[in-house]
């Protein structure tokens, strides 16, 4: 039975403090993002801002040329979705096999995706851009979805292997015997459990091809197509010192991955603990 002592007031107390100090660089952004030039200047960066002065994101999001903000975003939420979508099936389907065979070749495979995790990816950015830039794969958002899911489908591969291998088989053998297919099973009785593997690699996998910025600004450099990271690096790069607007920028592009987490943090949990119950 569970009892509250003062050892638990305490670390109760502490884990307050924690978050309210994780917190302080989140009210500075709010704070300067919206306070106006004049007020940014003349009043205390503590200070809170008068009244909400939405000239910042206007200014943001009416952007043109390479610092486009808008455009980046909708591009950025483009090939982030499809690349997940694309690892949650490559990786589920891959895993699975792996997870499911004994032979030799599959722990091969399954050691392979695990180096190829290891090795840094521009060991092979060179060659990469190059065969890219051949298939005439650069500068365009389909290339972009080609090269992330090619770049994290080993991940993705090792997070759904472990889950698979962690998830006994009796309801699929269970199946089987009433005569289900393999694809039966796995799309209706497998990847349903697998909901914490999915929401885990999904918000992985899309943080990181979300916040990338070396890849994309080499593979779309030059073109139209920017993604929000690079329009940010081109928007900042004209402001200098204009932190109001930078903080507002910053939010912006903050808004889909915070909304994404806050709908999938349950799932995401779970995967992290291990857990495939709920």
């Amino acid at each position: 039975m569970f009892r509250y002592t003062f050892a638990t007031g305490v670390r109760e107390v502490l884990f307050w403090i924690a978050a309210l100090i994780s917190l302080i660089p989140f009210y500075f952004l709010v704070v300067i993002a919206f306070k106006s030039d004049e007020e940014f200047n003349t009043t205390s960066l503590v200070a809170p801002p008068t009244s909400l002065d939405f000239s910042n994101f206007i200014a943001v999001a009416t952007s043109t040329g390479n610092s486009n903000v808008l455009h980046g975003l909708a591009v950025s939420i483009t090939i982030t979705t499809l690349t997940v979508l694309l690892l949650v099936a490559i990786g589920s389907v891959t895993g699975y096999v792996i997870a499911r065979k004994t032979s030799r070749w599959s722990r091969v495979a399954y050691y392979t995706f695990l180096v190829a995790i290891i090795l840094p990816s521009q060991l092979a950015l060179v060659p990469l851009y190059i065969g890219a830039r051949q298939l005439e794969l650069t500068g365009s958002i389909p290339g972009m979805i080609i090269v992330y899911t090619g770049l994290f489908v080993p991940l993705a591969t090792f997070l759904y292997a472990g889950f698979f291998r962690g998830l006994g088989t009796e309801y699929e053998e269970a199946a089987l015997i009433d005569g289900a297919t393999r694809g039966q099973i796995f799309l209706h009785i497998v990847l349903p459990l697998m909901a914490p593997a999915t929401g885990t690699v999904a918000i992985m996998t899309g943080l990181i091809v979300w916040n990338d910025f070396f890849i994309s600004l080499i593979f779309l450099g030059g073109s139209d197509v920017q993604t929000l990271p690079v329009s940010m690096y081109y928007y900042v790069g004209s402001l200098v010192s204009d932190w109001n607007e930078i903080f507002a920028i910053v939010i912006i592009s903050m808004i889909p991955m915070l909304t994404f987490f806050l709908l999938a943090q349950k799932k995401f949990i779970q995967g992290f603990a291990g857990g495939l119950k709920g």
